[in-house]
C-alpha cells in the first residue's frame, strides 16, 4: 500500500473500508497526451544515443499515435525500434534519462482529470497501479514521482548492466495487462470486482474487463462504442468537455454502478 497520512479517525476508517481495493491506469494518451516512449526517444537523441533519421521516425509515430490513437503495428514497431537502439546502453543511464524526461517533458503532458482521478483513489486508501507497455524503468519514474504504489511496464533484458536489446518475455499490451493485473491481485490481495481501470484503448479490453470498475478515458472510436454499450463511464479531457474533478465520486465513490505475463518486473515504491 502507498503511504498515507491520516489527519482523523474517519479517515482512518476510510483508509481500512478500501483494502483490498486498487486502480490501474494505462499511461499513454490515458494519464498523458501521446506516448511516453517518444519523449524518452527525444532525450537519448539529445543526448547522441542515435541519430536524427531514428528520431524523426519515432517523432512520425507520435504524430500518427496522438491523432488516431494507438495501433498495434506501431506499438510493436516503437517498442522494437527503441529496444534495437538501446542495445549496449547502461541501465542506470536510462534510469537517469526517465528521472528527466519526466521533468523536462512527462510532466508537462499528464492530463489534469486523469491525474486527479489517481490522487483520489490514494485518498480513499486504495492502491494505484500504471500498468502500460513502457519500459518499466520510466513507468516507475512515472509513478514514484506521483506518489502512486508502483508499476507494471515492458521488461528488456539487462546482462552485465547494459541492454541487451531483446524484451524479457512480452509487451506489456492487450491480454499481458489483463493477466499482469491478475497475478498482482493475487500477491497483494486485491478483489479484482472492487477494483477500478483506466484507458484510452480499446486493445486494453482484457484490462477493463479484469477489474468491477471499467472506465473510458480519451477513448478511440472502437472503446468509445463498447463502453457506451456497456453502460462505462467515460472522462474525455481533450476537448476540455469535463472538468478535472467532474465524476470523481461516481468513478471512485463507495455508490458507483460498476459493481504478467510470467515473471513480469514490478517497479513499487517503499
Amino acid at each position: 500500500m502507498p503511504d498515507v497520512i491520516t489527519n482523523s479517525a474517519e479517515a482512518t476508517s476510510t483508509t481500512a473500508h478500501h483494502q483490498g481495493e486498487a486502480a490501474f491506469f494505462d499511461v499513454d494518451n490515458t494519464l498523458m497526451k501521446g506516448a511516453s516512449l517518444f519523449h524518452v526517444a527525444r532525450k537519448m537523441y539529445q543526448k547522441r544515443a542515435f541519430t536524427l533519421g531514428d528520431a524523426a521516425g519515432f517523432g512520425w509515430k507520435q504524430t500518427k499515435f496522438i491523432l488516431r490513437g494507438e495501433n498495434m503495428n506501431d506499438v510493436h514497431s516503437v517498442q522494437d525500434s527503441a529496444q534495437k537502439l538501446a542495445a549496449g546502453i547502461s541501465a542506470e543511464f536510462v534510469r537517469q534519462l526517465g528521472e528527466e524526461v519526466f521533468d523536462e517533458m512527462i510532466v508537462s503532458k499528464i492530463w489534469p482529470g486523469t491525474k486527479a482521478l489517481t490522487q483520489e483513489h490514494l485518498k480513499s486508501g486504495r492502491q494505484v497501479w500504471l500498468v502500460t507497455a513502457t519500459p518499466v524503468e520510466v513507468a516507475g519514474v512515472i509513478a514514484a514521482r506521483l506518489n502512486l504504489t508502483g508499476a507494471l511496464g515492458t521488461v528488456a533484458e539487462i546482462e552485465d548492466g547494459v541492454y541487451t536489446g531483446r524484451l524479457v518475455g512480452e509487451i506489456l499490451h492487450g491480454p499481458a495487462k489483463g493477466r499482469a493485473v491478475r497475478e498482482l491481485a493475487e500477491r497483494e490481495g486485491l478483489d479484482l470486482a472492487r477494483c477500478w481501470a483506466y484507458s484510452d484503448s480499446y486493445n486494453d479490453i482484457p484490462l477493463l474487463t479484469a477489474v468491477g470498475n471499467p472506465v473510458a478515458i480519451n477513448p478511440d472510436a472502437k472503446l468509445r462504442k463498447h463502453a457506451r454499450d456497456n453502460n462505462w463511464p467515460i472522462y474525455d479531457y481533450r476537448s476540455g468537455r469535463r472538468a478535472a474533478t467532474l465524476g470523481l465520486k461516481a468513478a471512485t465513490g463507495v455508490g458507483a454502478v460498476y459493481g504478467l505475463w510470467k515473471g513480469i518486473s514490478i517497479v513499487r515504491r517503499r
